[in-house]
This record gives structure tokens, C-alpha cells and sequence, in this order.
């Protein structure tokens, strides 16, 4: 595991340690992704080390891009088994999740003016994540739920060896749904895999709009 942290031109006036967000983002990922094994592919890059974090102290969209253009490059450049993917983390960013569900299309943006459209690409995950059609607070919206607003920078070519090994990749989301209905909100809430600094807790706790974004695919 590599991490890493940036400010991005437009950071905290005031020196933040990022060590909480990287912990919370990999206790997360411990406790939920792979433990509930919401993802199949993730524990293996985990245990290899090959999961690169990175904490981005920005507090705006503009400043977001920056780094992800940094990071998109960087993951392009380095070789899988060194670095297999990234988790660019957001703590003082697009709070609000429509807000981050729009930014996604800048995201999108980057991805292709860079030329690297079909070579990576970027799934995400949020504290407020809500599936169309679903309550703020149905429990099948956590699984794209992380502790912080978050860009999981993926290699096209290993998801398509992941999948080539997992038969039946088309039926984790529902295998998922039932895991989650199964446990239950006290069940996922028991797993303390939310925020554990002040502001991010007040963020997670925020209720999400009525207006229904489009669902995000699950990247991890």
C-alpha cells in the first residue's frame, strides 16, 4: 500500500494530517468491500499492496481535476504490479452528493482529453450515495458508500482479467443487495466504517436530497 497527500493550489489554510482519512478509507475497505465481499477483485490487490491512496485537501472541483489529471497519469505510467489502482479521497470536497453526481461528467472529461479513455477509468463512491428510486436511508445504498467523497481509478485491462476469473461477474450487484437487505442498517452501521474526523462525520450524516441522482456503478 502506497499513500500520498496533496493540496491541490486551494488547500486548508492550516496544516491537516491525512492519516485519519487514509486509516478510515482502508478500515472501510477492510470491513465492508472486502469483508462483506462486496467486491471479489479487491482483496487481492490489497494484500499485494498495490492499492495507491491518495488525500486530497482541496476544497474545489477545479482543484479536484487537478490532481486526478496528476493521478490518472502517474497510475498510466506505472506498472500494474507496482501500482494496480488508485483511491483519490476528497474529504473537503463535493460534500453534497448531487453536487459530486454532476462533477462525475467532468471526471469523465479529464479521462478522455487525457487519452486515456479504454485504457482507465474512474468509478466512485460517497457518503450520501442514493441509488434512483431509493430512500436516503435504504441500506442497498451503501454498497457504493465510502467514508469520504472518493475516485477509484481503475485499469481496464485488470477489471477484464478479474471478470475472466469470476464467471458469473454479472451477479455480484445482486448478491450484493441481498447481503445488505440480509444485515440491515444497524448491521452496516455496527461495522463503524464511517468518517471518523468531525467534519466528515457531519457529512455522512447529512441527509441526501429527494431528487434522485442516476445510480454510480460500484468501481472497487
Amino acid at each position: 500500500m502506497t499513500s500520498s497527500s496533496t493540496n491541490a493550489a486551494k488547500a486548508l489554510p492550516h496544516f491537516v494530517s491525512t492519516d485519519t482519512y487514509v486509516q478510515d478509507t482502508v478500515w472501510w475497505l477492510e470491513r465492508a468491500v472486502i469483508g462483506l465481499n462486496l467486491c471479489p477483485f479487491a482483496k487481492s490487490v490489497h494484500v499485494k499492496g498495490q492499492i495507491h491512496y491518495v488525500v486530497s485537501l482541496a476544497t474545489t472541483g477545479e482543484d479536484v481535476l487537478e490532481v486526478l489529471r496528476e493521478e490518472l497519469q502517474a497510475l498510466a505510467k506505472t506498472p500494474a504490479e507496482v501500482r494496480d489502482t488508485t483511491l483519490l479521497v476528497m474529504p473537503h470536497c463535493l460534500q453534497d452528493f448531487l453536487d459530486f453526481n454532476d462533477f462525475l461528467g467532468d471526471v469523465e472529461d479529464v479521462v478522455h482529453v487525457l487519452g486515456l479513455a479504454g485504457t482507465l477509468q474512474v468509478a466512485s463512491f460517497h457518503p450520501q450515495f442514493q441509488f434512483a428510486g431509493t430512500d436516503a436511508d435504504d441500506v442497498t445504498n451503501c454498497t457504493n458508500r465510502a467514508p469520504y467523497p472518493t475516485l477509484h481509478l481503475l485499469r481496464e485491462a485488470s477489471i477484464d482479467r478479474a471478470v475472466s476469473v469470476f464467471p458469473e461477474a454479472e451477479t455480484i450487484f445482486e448478491r450484493n443487495m441481498e447481503v445488505l437487505e440480509e444485515m440491515g442498517m444497524a448491521g452496516w452501521l455496527a461495522l463503524d466504517v464511517g468518517p471518523h474526523d468531525k467534519g466528515g462525520a457531519n457529512m455522512a450524516a447529512t441527509a441526501a436530497s429527494d431528487d434522485n441522482p442516476p445510480a454510480q456503478g460500484t468501481g472497487l
